[in-house]
């Protein structure tokens, strides 16, 4: 004889091995059904974090670096290529050094000169105030950008040497993914 137990006024039988209840085994092949699809829920749900917004983008120039934040949490680091003279504060035009201090992505451009490019808020008014105590022009247009047409080819080749007048170069590939990152108005700080 099986043992009964009694649960909120009805009875419950225990089954003997081997016998499965029918709505034990209904559950049973639901759960078994659901679980797969659960399991690419939570695999989709972990893509999709990984083509969250950028909100902060950080370029920190003696380790040739360029890290886009979300939410205090890296998304993606890239190794970049910077301006001929890469240390020390963008001054003025044609100093061939990149800028340090606080701006923000201020427009993007879909088809440059190299591929795609995000122009900075360069010269902020610590850049125009010190242009301005030295007497010359500090200069503008400084952008990450990709490689453009004639030099895609070299990939990940061009950051052998800093090259640029100014700015912060990465790979075609990469600005097209940054691209997507990263909206207008997104903090950019360069540090030393």
């Amino acid at each position: 004889m099986l043992p009964v137990f009694k649960t909120g006024g009805r009875r419950l039988t225990a089954s003997p091995v081997g016998s499965t209840p029918t709505r034990f085994r209904q559950r049973l092949m639901k759960s078994i059904f659901y679980l797969p699809l659960l399991v690419l829920a939570l695999l989709a749900h972990c893509l999709a974090g990984t083509d969250a917004v950028a909100d902060r983008i950080l370029v920190v120039k003696w380790s040739r670096t360029m890290t886009l934040f979300s939410h205090g949490k890296t998304l993606r680091t890239y190794k970049v290529a910077l301006g001929g003279q890469p240390v020390g504060a963008k001054e003025r035009r044609g100093d061939h050094k990149t800028p340090e201090g606080s701006y923000v992505v201020a427009i993007k451009l879909a088809h440059s000169q190299f591929h795609r490019a995000l122009r900075i808020s360069y010269p902020n008014a610590e850049d125009l105030r010190r242009a301005r105590k030295l007497g010359v022009d500090p200069g503008g247009l400084v952008e990450i950008h990709g490689l453009g047409r004639e030099f895609g080819r070299l990939g990940a080749l061009h950051r052998k040497t800093n090259w640029t007048d100014g700015c912060v170069a990465v790979t075609n590939e990469e600005i097209d993914e940054i691209w997507k990152l990263v909206p207008v108005g997104t903090p950019v700080e360069i540090q030393p």
